[in-house]
């Protein structure tokens, strides 16, 4: 797997001499366009709920509502992306008062003009030690599992499993359909530019 380090690249087709002399290809934080593109490329359908990775599940509101398939899912942890009573997923940690549940939530709007990038690292900290335990799940939810919630989860695999944005927008989307809005894509772009920079 790629990381935020420089990828070495030979042309094919070039003398001895001249892979000697070229530069490093090294990787550079794709534009938004280019993200998008990749983002509309071969996605799979959409579903209330996908496992991206390992204990972790990305849903939408009512995977989150829904006490009983949390419980078949085994979920012990959520990140609620969209919490709030506007437009947002009104649980909240009393919500699941009645289950064993650890409960992180998030104040965030879907909107391109929304800094959820303050978010980025504590919600990356959260998963981080949610799967530091291999017993427990977890479900990274917003309304629509597809924007916030895909945005911060995709955060985390950036600055926790050092990947680039496109190694970690390639790894979700093969196994969810996710959309983060344009001003989203923005702030992951950013991130990525600082983690490179590192």
């Amino acid at each position: 797997m790629a990381s935020h380090k420089s990828k070495t690249g030979i042309k094919i087709n070039a003398t001895k001499a001249e892979q000697e002399s070229s530069p490093v290809d090294e990787y550079v934080t794709p534009g938004g366009y280019e993200l998008e593109k990749i983002l509309n490329r071969g996605s799979v359908a959409y579903t209330h709920v996908n496992e991206v990775w390992p204990n972790v599940y990305i849903g939408d509101e009512q995977t989150a509502k829904d006490k009983c398939n949390l419980k078949r899912l085994g979920i012990t942890h959520i990140l609620n992306a969209a919490e709030g009573t506007w437009n947002n997923v009104d649980t909240g940690a009393g919500y699941y008062g009645d289950m064993d549940m650890v409960y992180y939530g998030v104040v965030a709007e879907d909107v391109t003009t929304f800094n959820l990038s303050q978010y980025f690292f504590s919600a990356a900290r959260f998963i981080e030690e949610t799967l530091s335990n291999p017993q427990n799940q977890l479900l990274v939810h917003c309304v629509m599992g597809r924007s916030r919630s895909a945005t911060l989860f995709l955060a985390y695999l950036m600055i926790c499993e050092n990947m680039t944005v496109v190694e970690a927008i390639e790894h979700v989307k093969s196994r969810r359909r996710i959309i983060p809005n344009w001003g989203f894509l923005k702030q992951l772009r950013e991130l990525d530019m600082q983690l490179l920079e590192k």
